[in-house]
């Protein structure tokens, strides 16, 4: 039997009075795509900003492959293999989308020094051209970032989170923003990259149609607890996720 790639357990952390996260547990398995839905003001935000060692819980604990996890910062669980994306942008809009590409690897061995002034190419330049090809943006790799629309923009910021070949990519909001026309494109990506890499994903995500037709299971968050975990259909027919989310 596989071991979770990912572990939660009673995670807990409170802003004064207010608990946004209380008591969290959940498991993710090797290859499983978990989606992570709930109202604005569930602790979703708060869940993952835990995961990702951006701020430290309370009380609970995280577990990356069995390893604890709980205090460690976001380089350290990127070369532990942890690869993310953020609800803004995080590409340089000065550099060429393969440059990006190849800055993104370069953080999961040094700093953001070394991101910034190591060579272009790094001996990375190859790894950045499969990726380009698979995300079909060979048209715009010379480009410079910022010269390309939003869309765009979101598929370079998506495969920069691939670049250090995670086991297991956050995904906060892929499709935020993003032209309704992109949102099939971007799912369709991200099966063939969970298919083709064997990696994990845990994808946050406001639009129900994009999750429903994604993710292996739902985690439903409602004031900061989790009110039910489930296939897609099991969320569907869940009456309290009705009442509490989807019915609103």
């Amino acid at each position: 039997m596989s071991h979770p790639v990912l572990k939660v357990t009673d995670l807990r952390k409170a802003y004064g009075a207010i608990q946004a996260v209380g008591g969290v547990s959940f498991e993710v398995m090797p290859g499983e795509i978990f989606g992570v839905i709930g109202p604005n003001g569930s602790g979703k935000t708060t869940l993952f900003n835990s995961m990702l060692g951006q701020i430290t819980p309370d009380t609970g604990r995280i577990e990356l492959k069995g390893e604890d996890v709980t205090q460690l910062g976001p380089l350290e669980l990127n070369r532990r293999g942890v690869g993310r994306t953020f609800q803004t942008l995080q590409v340089f809009g000065k550099m060429t989308v393969r440059d990006n590409l190849i800055v993104a690897a370069q953080e999961h061995h040094g700093s953001m020094w070394s991101r910034m002034f190591a060579p272009s190419d790094s001996g990375l330049g190859a790894q950045a051209d499969a990726l380009i090809d698979q995300f079909h943006i060979r048209h715009v790799a010379h480009k410079k970032a910022g010269e390309l629309s939003y869309g765009q923009q979101k598929l370079v910021d998506i495969a920069m989170a691939f670049m250090s070949e995670p086991d297991l990519v956050l995904l906060d909001e892929p499709c935020a923003g993003v032209n309704p026309s992109l949102v099939g494109g971007i799912s369709t990506l991200l099966k063939e990259l969970n298919r083709s890499r064997k990696g994990s994903f845990v994808v946050i995500e406001h639009n129900m149609d994009f999750v429903m037709s994604l993710c292996h299971r739902i985690m439903v968050m409602v004031e900061g607890k989790v009110l039910a975990i489930g296939t897609p259909d099991e969320i569907r027919g869940n009456k309290q996720v009705l009442d509490a989310y989807l019915g609103n």
